[in-house]
């Protein structure tokens, strides 16, 4: 069955199979981790930016520094070490996308436009400032081995009755950036600014994404309560569906619907797992503070695979 597994390909997707010491290696994984936004170091972006021919907005890196999921690969594939740590019969897939949201989002259809984020809208597939041809052509193609990679995984844990995670990590504060355009970095300097950035709504800690925008629950029956009543007697404060949801622009979305009640989606924001919040340069992730958020999601995945 792990034949089928897809495998990794340079600048695109990492793929790691993490097996229990009693696990049968024939067997399909039970759980998957699928972390679209994986792209989440500086050499991510160099590599990719190499690549591109077109001009862009001056700066572009700090965006990629300030909104890249940094910590969602981290604490995804600590995640499935624990799990397969509780249970050696068990075995993890973990997906990493390598390719920058900055560029081309491996969560959305790479045609979604976008739209205004104040009103409820997500960030484009590829984003407007993106013009040249051939770079798009490069993005697309990228995303599409992506896509075809977290498919592939998909059909071959959920359709054995596995689970899948989709993990990221999200900013403190909700910046008052209506749209991401080509004037985006100069936003986001105005919107961070000293005097300025501690005025902005402060986040949940840790969002559950485990209903459409009609409260339709996708997740598996009882992991959100779980989750909620687990993560808030860790010390965190857990909300379900408050700063975002599944939406139908997100593959996310797609996935949970395709395999309803076997996909899991949160987002963790991102202070709680780096040394320190500097939204403009590469932050670290501590392991320490990964591994505490992956405890409380492997007990209630192991669990829910029983």
């Amino acid at each position: 069955m792990t034949a089928s597994l897809p495998t990794c390909v340079a600048d695109v997707v990492d793929v790691e199979l993490i097996r229990g010491a009693a696990a049968d290696p024939e067997a399909a994984p039970d759980l998957l981790v699928e972390v679209p936004h994986g792209a989440d170091e500086r050499r991510h972006y160099d590599a990719l930016r190499g690549r591109l021919r077109g001009d862009l907005p001056d700066d572009l890196h700090l965006f990629f520094n300030l909104n890249t999921d940094v910590g969602a690969w981290a604490y995804g594939r600590a995640t499935a070490q624990a799990v397969v740590a509780a249970a050696p019969t068990r075995s993890a897939v973990v997906l990493r996308s390598l390719v920058p949201r900055t560029f081309v989002d491996c969560n959305r259809p790479s045609d979604y436009e976008g739209g205004r984020l104040d009103e409820g809208a997500l960030t484009p597939g590829i984003p407007s400032y993106v013009r040249d041809e051939g770079d798009r052509a490069l993005l697309l193609e990228l995303h599409r081995s992506y896509v075809d990679a977290a498919r592939r995984a998909f059909a071959v844990v959920c359709e054995a009755g596995g689970l899948a995670l989709v993990p990221h990590s999200y900013g403190p504060r909700s910046l008052g950036v209506e749209a991401i355009d080509d004037d985006i970095v100069t936003k986001l300097r105005w919107a961070c600014a000293p005097e300025r950035h501690d005025s902005w709504p402060l986040r949940a800690q840790l969002d559950l994404l485990t209903r459409d925008a009609d409260g339709q629950l996708l997740a598996p029956p009882g992991v959100e309560a779980r989750l909620l009543a687990d993560f808030a007697a860790a010390g965190f404060t857990p909300t379900a569906n408050e700063t975002y949801n599944l939406h139908p622009s997100t593959l996310a979305h797609g996935w949970s619907t395709r395999y309803p009640g076997q996909v899991v989606c949160l987002e963790v924001r991102r202070d709680l797992v780096v040394e320190a919040w500097t939204p403009f340069e590469p932050m670290q992730v501590v392991a320490s503070a990964c591994e505490r958020v992956a405890a409380v999601l492997a007990a209630a995945l192991t669990d829910a695979l029983r």
